[in-house]
């Protein structure tokens, strides 16, 4: 059984549209440097489905979904000391960070905003609408993914 996750980008950094234009709508989830985050990649498995989610922007809001189609492994940028994640205590043998590649599921036609999902009865135990909750990558329970897939039902396949 899969399960469920919500990921988070800035747009103006990549944006479900810079998904949509990648190479076979696939792309490496890069940059997380949150031990917490960097656990739930590590968890993740092919298969498992996730909500892309626009932050810092206005509205904030969930934009599509994605599935996993590669497995935690070891950050390579973590390794490069030209990238801007680059960790010197990083490396091959003890990588501390993990990425996972992900593919562009569905391009929801309306955004659905954060305001907007805090009134909705079946997610207020969600982890993106708790107080203070701010990780870039975090768990989903089935039923609030069934519960934010049923709102985004009439939304365009990507």
């Amino acid at each position: 059984m899969p399960q469920y996750w919500l990921l988070k980008s800035e747009p103006t950094s990549f944006s479900i549209q810079d998904l949509a234009k990648s190479t076979e709508q696939t792309t490496c989830w890069e940059g997380v440097r949150n031990y917490q985050a960097r656990n739930f990649l590590k968890s993740m498995k092919v298969g498992d489905r996730g909500f892309f989610y626009h932050s810092n922007t206005d509205p904030p809001a969930i934009v599509g979904t994605v599935e996993v189609v590669k497995a935690a492994y070891p950050d390579p940028y973590a390794f490069d000391k030209k990238s801007r994640y680059f960790d010197a205590k990083s490396t091959s043998d003890a990588p501390r960070w993990f990425l996972v590649d992900i593919k562009l599921v569905k391009t929801f036609s309306k955004p659905l905003a954060l305001e907007y999902l805090r009134t909705v009865k079946g997610l207020v135990h969600m982890e993106l609408l708790r107080k203070g909750s701010r990780l870039s990558v975090q768990p989903v329970r089935p039923e609030e993914w069934k519960c934010i897939c049923s709102l985004g039902a009439s939304s365009k396949r990507a």
